[in-house]
């Protein structure tokens, strides 16, 4: 793992983690780059899944809400990433909202 320079997304400054998996791991793909806010929620999370040919997505976590003590975004979503590193607007890949969210 290596902690990358702070980015920039509209208003917040975002941390940045690069995490490199094994081979052996079913991952998305063996890189990947975690977006955290300065409240420690994960924010935005990059990745070139292999099974769409190695092109580069944003998957945007928000909406965060607590559940037995942990937090859990409930709006997600995934858009392509531009050569310069910042997401496009569209297409919108995916979208997951999740409602009713409890921890037994």
């Amino acid at each position: 793992m290596q902690e990358l320079a702070p980015w920039r997304e509209a208003d917040e400054e975002w941390r940045r983690l690069r995490a490199t998996f094994p081979q052996a791991l079913a991952t998305h793909s063996t890189e990947q780059v975690f977006y955290y806010n300065a409240a420690g929620l994960l924010r935005r999370h990059d990745y070139a899944p292999d099974v769409l040919g190695g092109t580069p997505a944003a998957h945007f976590t928000e909406h965060h809400v607590p559940a037995s003590g942990l937090v859990f975004p409930t709006h997600r979503y995934v858009v392509p990433v531009q050569k310069d590193g910042h997401a496009a607007s569209e297409p919108v890949l995916i979208t997951i909202d999740l409602t009713g969210i409890s921890v037994t």
